[in-house]
């Protein structure tokens, strides 16, 4: 039983467990195609790599500065924007507050006018009643007038 067993094992491992066969075919595959090539990858990936630090020590500066330049030609174009922007909303509020005054010095007029208007009417009532008191004062004085003579030629 124990040969069975062992035998079993065997046949699963090389029915089923096919692990040492494709590592022993990648390494083949790996030499044969190193060998053919001459290893012309492995020196075109180092080309590649030393073109890409050179690339990035000549063209990362320039562009750094470059872009340096344009981020402050932009903040200043957003700065004079924004004073812009600001003059505008100055502009605006004081416009709003002139309207206001003007609408507050029209309310003025008007009560003043009214004002005006109330002292005409309160003075010819003072007139009037002036008048009245005068013409009272004149008439008892003539009464008055009048009594006096009755008395003197008596």
């Amino acid at each position: 039983m124990d040969k069975i067993v062992k035998d079993v094992g065997d046949i699963q491992s090389r029915l089923l467990d096919h692990r040492p066969i494709i590592n022993a075919e990648v390494r083949y595959f790996v030499r044969e195609f190193e060998e053919k090539r001459g290893y012309r990858e492995s020196r075109l990936l180092e080309n590649l790599n030393k073109m890409v630090q050179e690339t990035n020590e000549q063209m990362l500066p320039a562009n750094i500065e470059d872009t340096s330049q344009q981020l402050s030609n932009i903040i200043k174009r957003l700065e004079a924007a924004n004073h812009m922007a600001e003059r505008v909303q100055q502009r605006e509020l004081e416009a709003q507050q002139n309207t206001h005054l003007q609408a507050n010095l029209e309310k003025l007029k008007e009560d003043w006018a009214e004002f005006l208007k109330e002292q005409q009417r309160l003075k010819e009532e003072v007139d009037e009643e002036h008048a009245k008191a005068v013409g009272e004062v004149s008439t008892r004085f003539s009464e008055k007038k009048k009594d006096l003579a009755q008395y003197s030629f008596i």
